[in-house]
């Protein structure tokens, strides 16, 4: 089975820690936690981030990594009025490809 984390957000502010933060927080993902993709984007004062996993022990690992749960907190009082995060099963994808 693949599962996706989708996470939405509305923005409260953004600042150079938040790119760091963002960069950072994919790569642990990726590197140690086996995400086998994660892409974001923001238009206007929502932010939309869906990464893709193999398993759901991963995911929840990820989110109780010592350096997610600072970026979790610094979200939560700085950089987002409110968020959702939803953890799906994928059923099918199709491509173009």
């Amino acid at each position: 089975m693949k599962y996706a984390v989708i996470f939405k957000a509305e923005i409260n502010q953004f600042d150079d820690e938040y790119s760091k933060m963002a960069a950072k927080m994919r790569d642990l993902a990726i590197r140690e936690y086996d995400c086998t993709e994660f892409v974001a984007t923001a238009e206007g004062s929502q932010e939309i981030a869906i990464s893709y996993w193999d398993n759901l022990e991963h995911i929840k690992a990820w989110k109780q990594n010592a350096e997610h749960l600072v970026a979790q907190k610094l979200g939560q009082n700085k950089w987002y009025k409110h968020y959702t995060v939803e953890v799906v099963e994928v059923l099918r994808r199709y491509s173009s490809k």
